[in-house]
């Protein structure tokens, strides 16, 4: 059996939306003749929610070694409050040892905890071990060289330069490139001559079936509104940021549309949007109630930077009579979230580039409406065409939608995970 050492520093407990793949995959890897050993950091030294239950979605047999990193009250006093900046060393010194002691046949990043990523290379030289890289968002960001100072990340051209030059290290040997979008490897391959087609392959996170067989077993309460109250509820869970300005803007346009037609159906719509940054909990700044307030649809509307535990926003997934998922101006932008909002089988609406794989799959899969749109589209037309469906996906609940659960699985977890094997091996046999 071929061993493959995993680097992801926020896992389980740690609620990150980039440890998913590998949460995911370690109940699989085993079945195609991989075992893998998963080295992260320390809950209590990642500045992120926990939710304990997602430990229960772990096989037994899974191999997890805990690393301590530095103190991020320490290390922000110079500019370095990134896990990936915070951890470099004791994953130097911890993996030196495995790779030293051990026969590892792959080395494998899967995280957005990009500075680790350098730590491949090292290796490669010093152990020959080979690396394959998972892009899940872009390491550094050309998105916001062109957007005013006002819409940009804080200290970007500082991070912007760090990344850059920290990006091209780990790229100029990289083995092989896995990612969420097929993006993301045509802009690493126009950047970097090494990096070759034939070196990349495009795997989306896959559906883990196993969470809502983990969330019917337990009883977790909503929090955020109650079922009865009278109210059609619509959730959002997931990131925001400026980015998502179009989408957003034609939901809210829509919503206003349909105030001025139908005000007494209308009105009863409550919309939240939930974990939308990655800031650390009370740090979010809003990126969504400012422009509902410009659509003066603000009332309606609720805000809330901070991540909930996984599994609690499952249950307000399961509990809202419609999900509505914006996407990103970014063409590259995949939203990983898309399948437990199918699993979740809700109704749903989906606001997307037309060039992004969240229009495929829908369509594929039956599993919920969409809106798709071109960057230069004006936000009220697109908010007509929003409205329009809405107003078809309100007339029907409370409804499932009829999923083609055959077409879903190349979409699932077993799925995913057999590609990256595939993939492991393909790298390999160079």
């Amino acid at each position: 059996m071929k061993k493959v050492l995993v680097i992801s520093p926020n896992f389980p407990p740690i609620n990150a939306a980039d440890m998913h793949r590998i949460r995911q995959s370690l109940a699989y890897f085993n079945d195609f003749g991989w075992d893998a050993t998963v080295v992260a950091v320390e809950p209590r030294f990642i500045e992120m929610s926990e939710d304990p239950l997602l430990l229960e979605t772990l096989p037994a047999r899974a191999k997890i070694i805990r690393i301590k990193a530095f103190e991020a009250r320490t290390t922000r006093k110079f500019g370095l409050g990134n896990s990936g900046y915070r951890s470099l060393y004791q994953y130097y010194k911890t993996c030196n040892k495995l790779l030293k002691n051990n026969k590892f046949d792959l080395v494998y990043f899967s995280t957005t905890a990009f500075p680790v990523m350098v730590l491949g290379r090292i290796w490669k030289r010093k152990f020959k071990v080979p690396y394959i890289i998972d892009m899940q968002d872009p390491w550094r960001n050309d998105f916001y060289l062109d957007k005013p100072k006002n819409e940009r990340p804080p200290k970007f051209w500082l991070a912007y330069h760090m990344d850059k030059y920290l990006e091209a290290f780990a790229m100029k040997k990289v083995d092989g490139i896995i990612s969420v979008s097929a993006g993301y490897p045509k802009m690493l391959m126009e950047r970097y001559s090494n990096i070759k087609a034939e070196d990349c392959t495009v795997i989306p996170f896959g559906g883990a079936g196993i969470d809502f067989e983990v969330l019917d077993k337990v009883t977790i309460s909503n929090k955020l509104f109650k079922s009865d109250d009278g109210n059609l509820h619509l959730v959002y869970i997931g990131r925001g940021g400026h980015d998502m300005q179009l989408a957003l803007s034609a939901i809210f346009s829509g919503l206003a549309q349909g105030i001025e037609e139908n005000r007494s159906l209308f009105e009863k719509l409550k919309l939240y949007f939930v974990g939308t940054s990655y800031a650390a909990d009370g740090q979010g700044v809003k990126t969504v109630e400012p422009i509902a307030k410009k659509y003066d649809v603000g009332s309606q509307v609720v805000e809330i930077t901070d991540r909930l535990p996984y599994f609690e926003a499952m249950r307000v997934l399961k509990d809202a009579d419609l999900l509505i998922i914006p996407g990103s101006t970014d063409t590259n932008y995949t939203a990983s979230k898309l399948y437990p909002y199918i699993l979740s089988k809700r109704p749903l609406i989906a606001v997307f580039n037309q060039n992004s794989s969240v229009v495929d799959i829908l369509e594929a899969t039956g599993a919920g409406s969409f809106v798709s749109f071109s960057n230069d589209d004006d936000p009220n037309i697109l908010g007509k065409r929003f409205l329009q469906t809405l107003t078809e996906e309100l007339a029907k609940i409370p409804y499932s939608p009829d999923t083609n659960w055959e077409a879903f699985e190349p979409y699932s977890a077993r799925e995913a995970t057999r590609k990256q094997v595939l993939f492991f091996e393909k790298i390999l046999n160079k």
